[in-house]
């Protein structure tokens, strides 16, 4: 499975923006896709999830709200709205052998990341 990230910019404090993952090959039409989010010294986050239908989603709390992430086969969207200085981060869109998305959904393919900045 391959994953294309795009979308990642700058952006000022109360401002949207819209990622764009594409995944591709094996058995990506069965997998579950999240996007996450890194800042050097910390782990990554997971944001959002979508499930292989793209019937079930799923939110981490803090952006809860705020972002939607949806899933038009091939394409997973993630739309940011309302964006805070702590959301500076790169984004990775990532996926998973399991068609589902839950907390416990292990994500094994990974794309690059895309850069995203909110200046205040």
């Amino acid at each position: 499975v391959q994953l294309q990230a795009f979308g990642g910019g700058t952006v000022q404090a109360g401002g949207s923006l819209g990622l764009t993952c594409v995944v591709s090959g094996g058995s990506s039409s069965r997998s579950a896709v999240g996007w996450f989010r890194q800042t050097p010294g910390k782990e990554r986050e997971f944001i959002a999830g979508v499930s292989a239908s793209g019937g079930s989603t799923r939110y981490t709390d803090s952006v809860k709200g705020r972002v939607t992430i949806s899933r038009n086969n091939a394409i997973v969207s993630l739309q940011m709205n309302g964006l805070r200085p702590e959301d500076t981060a790169v984004y990775y869109c990532a996926a998973s052998d399991d068609p589902f998305v839950t907390s416990r959904t292990q994500y094994s393919y990974w794309g690059q990341g895309t850069q995203v900045t909110v200046s205040s």
